[in-house]
């Protein structure tokens, strides 16, 4: 048997391993809580998952069916929040939106609601919203708890594209909103065509942007067209002073003066500086989880 002497030393080390043990682990939890220091401010890493889906105009289901697949790709590779492009479910400039568009709330929203009570996940989508006579081209914002936080009517309409077009949304209801990933403002694809509404969405300090696109250009004009979204991302987010998230569509116009330009897809996310963080596939279906360091202001 051992000693008195070799059991007490046993003891002695047994107690100085757990206590080694449990200081790595107080350090271990310490550094996933702790927000990490920029520039003397707080930050913090958000996983923001760009949902680049294909678009049929009208496909009602066939649209929703794409959108529940990338979200439940965006879960799987924990993702905090899933963003999705312009007009996701009818298609932009598409007339028949005039007659199968639904109020938010409403039905069409409700869907993607329950997706993210599902996921547990943010989502942000662009989706086309009936309010009376008036269609509006909107995006929303929905907490993983499937409530909406947050809604912007596109301003710069492009009203030469549908007949009748969309209903214009005011510079005076551009806002951001307080979530758990941090202050999220939110434009929609041509509203960065005007400094006004950078500097109006500026005003509410996000820190971060989403502005889902319908970035639509001839066919013969990919992969190339996806340099002048590139840099109309950037000044965004040099305007506003955030990262920015560009969810463009992949698919066909179906109607009106653009018939038959192509999205092409090419989704980008750029930081506050308008460092290129990641650009999806050309021309095809993605969901890319991107790391993002949202900064406090």
């Amino acid at each position: 048997m051992p000693s008195s002497a070799s059991r007490n030393s046993l003891t002695s080390r047994r107690a100085l391993a757990l206590q080694i043990l449990i200081v790595l682990s107080l350090m271990l939890l310490a550094a996933e809580t702790t927000p990490t220091a920029t520039g003397g401010d707080e930050a913090r890493t958000v996983r923001i998952a760009i949902c680049q889906t294909f678009c049929i105009d009208s496909d009602i289901e066939g649209n929703l069916k794409r959108i529940e697949y990338a979200v439940e790709d965006a879960a799987k590779q924990r993702a905090d929040i899933a963003c999705f492009p312009e007009t996701a479910v009818i298609g932009w400039v598409n007339p028949r939106a005039h007659e199968i568009a639904a109020p938010i709330p409403g039905i069409l929203s409700d869907r993607i609601a329950a997706l993210a009570k599902k996921h547990d996940i943010m989502i942000a989508i662009g989706l086309c919203e009936k309010n009376g006579e008036a269609l509006h081209d909107s995006v929303i914002l929905i907490g993983s708890d499937g409530e909406i936080l947050l809604k912007h009517r596109k301003i710069y309409t492009l009203d030469e594209l549908m007949d009748p077009p969309y209903t214009r949304g005011s510079i005076e209801d551009i806002q951001a909103v307080d979530t758990p990933i941090g202050r999220v403002g939110m434009l929609i694809c041509a509203d960065t065509f005007k400094d006004e509404y950078l500097d109006a969405a500026a005003a509410k300090k996000p820190e971060l942007m989403i502005i889902p696109y319908g970035w639509a250009a001839g066919m013969d004009q990919w992969p190339g067209h996806a340099k002048q979204l590139e840099a109309v991302v950037k000044h965004a987010a040099d305007r506003i002073g955030c990262p920015v998230i560009g969810t463009d569509l992949v698919g066909v116009i179906s109607s009106g003066p653009w018939k038959g330009l192509t999205y092409g897809g090419q989704s980008i996310a750029v930081d506050a500086e308008g460092n290129v963080l990641g650009i999806l596939r050309d021309r095809d279906s993605e969901v890319k989880v991107i790391s993002v360091t949202i900064d406090r202001k």
